[in-house]
């Protein structure tokens, strides 16, 4: 597949909440993820294990209300994505809205690398 049509592919699923048909799909089993600031075990993931953790931590740490993901802006082997998002952190009960910007490379039909970059709380 090319970079433009897994951008494609990855916004549908991202808007239809089908992470797991994503990972499936799209994803390098060597898959790096990088949260951007964040210095907790979830900031630097390698592997889909580890993704597949830290999307266990992110469904049991925050209800999503709503997600808005836009169109993504593709240039040779990278795209990028923008969410928003409106969330509950279930510890504090504190909810929020978050607007960040994704960063995606892709290498051999699958993506291998991305980056979340958005402000801290």
């Amino acid at each position: 597949m090319s970079t433009e049509s897994i951008a494609k592919t990855l916004v549908d699923c991202c808007r239809k909440g089908e992470w797991e048909k994503a990972y499936q799909e799209l994803y390098s089993p060597e898959i790096v993820s990088i949260e951007t600031g964040d210095t907790s075990d979830m900031g630097h993931i390698q592997g889909m294990d580890g993704l597949k953790k830290k999307g266990d931590w992110w469904a049991e740490t925050f209800d999503v209300h709503s997600i808005e993901v836009s169109e993504p802006t593709v240039a040779d082997n990278w795209f990028s994505v923008r969410f928003e998002m409106d969330t509950t952190h279930k510890p504090s009960q504190q909810r929020s809205k978050t607007s960040e910007i994704a960063v995606y490379q892709v290498l051999d039909g699958k993506i291998v690398r991305e980056q979340f970059f958005y402000d801290q709380p």
